[in-house]
Formats: C-alpha cells, sequence, structure tokens
C-alpha cells in the first residue's frame, strides 16, 4: 500500500517538475523587428514570435541551462508527441534541431529527464508492491531482525564460553552453563543461523552471507567503516541505494559529461550546451526504455523485449552521435564504442557514489 502511495506521488511530482522546467509559449513584444524565427521561420516583431510562442534569444552557454531549470510552466500537450518518436527513432534530429533553435515545439532535455526519472520510480513503485508480498521494504526488516538476533547469540554464547574457561568454576556451574550453550547453538541451528564452522553466523550460503563474511579491507577508515556496515545489513544498504538513486539521479549528468567532450576534445564546433543536450536526451531514453522493459518483463515477451533492448542500446547511440556531430559512419562507429565503455565508467562512479552515501548515511 505505501509503495503504491509512493508511486502515485511520484507520478504527480513528475507532472509538477517537468511543468516548471518547460517554457511556455507565448511572450511580450519589445523591439526585435526583421529577424526570422529560429524555430518556425516567422518575421519577428517582438521579443517573442507571435505564431510560435518561441523567445528571440536563444544561448548555447552553460548558464543557459540554469535558466531552462527555473523557466515558467509549460503544457504537454503536442511537445509529447512531436519529442517522443524523435527521441526513439530519430534522436540525432530531436538533439541537433533542438540546439540550433527549435525549442518551442519539443520537451527541453531537462524536463524530459526529471519526468523519465520520476516516472521511472513511479513503475518500479507500482510494479514492485504488486509483483510480491515480500519488497526490498519487507527484506531489510527481515535482515535487520536477523542480524540483532544473530548478534544477542554470539554475546550469549561467547559469554558462556568465557565463563567455561575459568579453571576454578564448580562442576555443577559448569554442567549447567554447558547445557545453555547447547540450547543457544540448537537455537540457532533451527533459526538456520549457524556458519559452517557450527559458530552463530550467517547460515545459509546466499549472496549475501557470503559478501558478509568476505574480508573486505582497503586501509581507509572511511570506506572500511562504510563496507563494515554493508556487510551487517546488505539489504538496508541496497535499499538506502534504491532511495539514493531516485535523489541524486540528477548526478549523472555531470558525470557524462566529460566523457563525452573526450570523444570530441578541444572542437570549436561543439559547446558545453551541446554535449549536454545530447547527455540529458540520451539518458532520458535509458530510462524511458528501462520502464518499457520493466513494463514487458510482466507479460510472455519478456525475452524479446529484453534482447530488442539490448541491442538497440548501442544502435540508438549510434544514430544520435552520427547525426547530432555529422560524424561519418567509421568515426561514429568508434565513438560509439568508446561511448558504451564511458557508460559504463559513468554508471560505475554513480553506484560508486550511491554505496558512499549510503555508508555515510
Amino acid at each position: 500500500m505505501s509503495g503504491d502511495i509512493e508511486g502515485i506521488g511520484a507520478a504527480v511530482t513528475a507532472g509538477l517538475a517537468a511543468r516548471a522546467v518547460e517554457p511556455r509559449h507565448g511572450g511580450a513584444a519589445d523591439g526585435h523587428a526583421g529577424q526570422r524565427c529560429l524555430n518556425c521561420g516567422t518575421t519577428l516583431v517582438g521579443s517573442h514570435c507571435h505564431r510560435c510562442g518561441q523567445r528571440v534569444d536563444v544561448h548555447r552557454t552553460f548558464g543557459a541551462i540554469g535558466h531552462d531549470l527555473v523557466h515558467a510552466i509549460f503544457h504537454f500537450e503536442g511537445k509529447l508527441w512531436n519529442t517522443l518518436p524523435l527521441l526513439a527513432w530519430r534522436p540525432s534530429d530531436l538533439t541537433r534541431r533542438y540546439i540550433h533553435g527549435e525549442r518551442a515545439r519539443f520537451i527541453s532535455p531537462l524536463s524530459l529527464f526529471l519526468f523519465a526519472v520520476f516516472l521511472t520510480y513511479a513503475v518500479l513503485s507500482f510494479v514492485g508492491s504488486g509483483s510480491s508480498g515480500h519488497g526490498l521494504q519487507d527484506m531489510v526488516t527481515s535482515q535487520t531482525e536477523t542480524s540483532a538476533v544473530r548478534s544477542r547469540l554470539e554475546h550469549e554464547v561467547a559469554t558462556i564460553d568465557t565463563q567455561l574457561a575459568k579453571a576454578d568454576l564448580a562442576d555443577g556451574q559448569r554442567k549447567l552453563l554447558a547445557e545453555q550453550r547447547y540450547t543457544l547453538m540448537q537455537s540457532a541451528e533451527y533459526l538456520g543461523l549457524l556458519d559452517h564452522a557450527g559458530t552463530p553466523g550467517e547460515g545459509r550460503e546466499t549472496p549475501e552471507g557470503r559478501f558478509a563474511r568476505a574480508e573486505i579491507r582497503t586501509g581507509i577508515a572511511f570506506v572500511d567503516h562504510g563496507i563494515a556496515k554493508a556487510q551487517a545489513n546488505p539489504g538496508l544498504m541496497l535499499y538506502k541505494v534504491q532511495a539514493n538513486a531516485y535523489k541524486f539521479a540528477w548526478a549523472l549528468i555531470p558525470l557524462s559529461l566529460p566523457f563525452l567532450w573526450l570523444l570530441y576534445p578541444f572542437s570549436r564546433r561543439f559547446h558545453t550546451y551541446d554535449h549536454f543536450v545530447f547527455v540529458t536526451y540520451s539518458i532520458s531514453f535509458m530510462l524511458l526504455l528501462f520502464v518499457a522493459v520493466r513494463l514487458f518483463a510482466m507479460t510472455p515477451a519478456m525475452g524479446w523485449v529484453t534482447t530488442f533492448a539490448v541491442f538497440y542500446v548501442p544502435f540508438h547511440m549510434y544514430r544520435q552521435l552520427r547525426g547530432a556531430y555529422r560524424s561519418s559512419r567509421i568515426g561514429a562507429l568508434a565513438r560509439t564504442s568508446l561511448l558504451l565503455l564511458f557508460s559504463v565508467m559513468a554508471v560505475t562512479l554513480f553506484v560508486t557514489m550511491l554505496l558512499a552515501l549510503g555508508a555515510m548515511g
């Protein structure tokens, strides 16, 4: 029930956030007569086109990103159907046309990204709560309770062992302590908390159990502290990572920008804003594709859709790179290979950041 409410709240937030980012049509005229609108070509009589509503001044500066972020209210009507088909099949046209001034007819990159993030969260909330009665939160609770019971058992067994090690212990007392220890070990075995050495531990051979028993030390105090917390309760760490992924999804954009710049280093043809538009539209598409695959996972077509998505991702990158940056076929193929590698590196950095945040939380 709580997952459903969170999903509904995320869906509502998606609409509000997107409306807050996307520029609206229309505006007052203030003396740009004679110029032509970059979006539709109409002769202008003011600071906004009287036909499509786009502003005369469009910028390709990094500061324009912040301007987009705080700009007015938008309407999804029409723009959604202008944007999504191009995003899915002709991403290079969408990227190039938006960069070069056709902005009134398309959803801005930031708006689409925010919508995709919130939609992903909403869908995962609904699917997660409806597909199983024991979701991630249940797993966290279960692991926390298990860890508490195991710690208590370990403490009591250690206390008894300390008493039994005393040489002057009376025979009657020693026998009583031995019986108490046996009872505790039987309880641990019944609960599945005995490890292979016969002491209270993780018990069953699960991935979480192997991770908890692994000796992972880096020599860096705060990193080792985070690893210890994750080993104590892997489910809780996973829950924190999922929550932080939703909150800090925007970090994928600045993490990806340097890698995209490396594909065209020192190029005067392309600006940071151009790379920003490319990256944001690309990540938005990947999120929406993930949502589609997750929904199809509940149908018999899951295998076909997943296979299609795996092969379509690099093809989509290739098409967007080749058209948006006017690259040759060979150049686009080479840069697509690098972009796939850079994407893995960016996601790895993002996950590392989430793990660090989870360990500090």
